[in-house]
């Protein structure tokens, strides 16, 4: 195998992982945020919950660049990707020309790629049984975006003060997923998501390391999702580059004739 086919294996398998894992700038207009608020103990849950969902990002698109670097084990391996959203309708994904590309909406998973032509078409049964829970298209978006991915007025929650972030959690947690948001007090963005299956011996944790501006939105600039089963763990770091919002996008999506589906089970 020459180093060229190498790379684009990689590329291939990059993108693979993402769609496993997604129950997962730098022009003008861009700033990073630096946090300034400082958590208070006089915040009620319901407070702090109006607040996170006030810091809703409000957009119809959005298109850029994701750098994403994948470790598990003693193995790394990076690319960039073209990003483009639409939002509530479809999440879209491309590696350089068009090797590989994902297509995410509220009704399937798709993905495809041309080196092994190989694709796979199906819904969200897949991500829910890796995650480990019911996914769907708004909570994968809401992972992306920093919100919290249940919708928080579905049941009542405590919160306390941890390290200058307000720690949300259910009243009641469920003892087979036990779920915990770590919100930012300057934007009320998402710092942390944490899901603990003990019985399957499960952890997901996504890390919002930073924030950014843009058109006067907040989005994550980079992110660090880490997913554990037993003693395996993936580590996966997306840095969000050249992000635009609100332009004309295009989401070319179509399966070859003639590919072989991938059937996981």
């Amino acid at each position: 195998m020459n180093r060229q086919n190498h790379i684009n294996k990689q590329i291939v398998r990059i993108v693979f992982a993402i769609a496993m894992l997604l129950f997962v700038v730098s022009c003008k207009s861009t700033q990073s945020i630096v946090a300034s608020g400082e958590a208070s103990d006089k915040l009620s849950a319901k407070q702090v919950i109006k607040q996170h969902l006030k810091s809703s990002t409000d957009f119809k698109t959005l298109s850029g660049k994701v750098r994403i670097d994948i470790i598990q084990g003693d193995k790394e391996q990076g690319h960039t990707f073209n990003l483009r959203i639409e939002k509530d309708k479809t999440i879209w994904l491309s590696a350089s020309f068009g090797v590989a590309r994902m297509m995410i909406t509220p009704e399937k998973v798709r993905f495809y790629n041309k080196l092994e032509n190989e694709y796979f078409d199906g819904d969200y049964k897949l991500l829910s049984d890796f995650v480990g829970v019911d996914l769907d298209f708004n909570e994968v978006q809401n992972i992306l975006l920093g919100q919290a991915i249940f919708d928080l007025k579905d049941a009542p929650h405590t919160v306390s003060v941890n390290e200058n972030s307000y720690a949300l959690q259910p009243k009641e947690q469920n003892a087979l997923l036990e779920l915990f948001y770590l919100i930012n007090p300057s934007h009320f963005k998402m710092d942390s998501l944490q899901m603990f299956q003990q019985l399957k011996k499960r952890i997901l944790q996504v890390d919002y390391k930073s924030y950014q501006e843009v058109n006067k939105e907040v989005l994550p600039k980079n992110i660090r999702i880490i997913a554990v089963e037993d003693s395996d763990q993936v580590t996966i770091a997306m840095e969000f580059k050249s992000l635009k919002l609100n332009e004309d996008v295009r989401f070319p999506f179509k399966i070859p004739e003639g590919y072989k589906e991938i059937v996981i089970k």
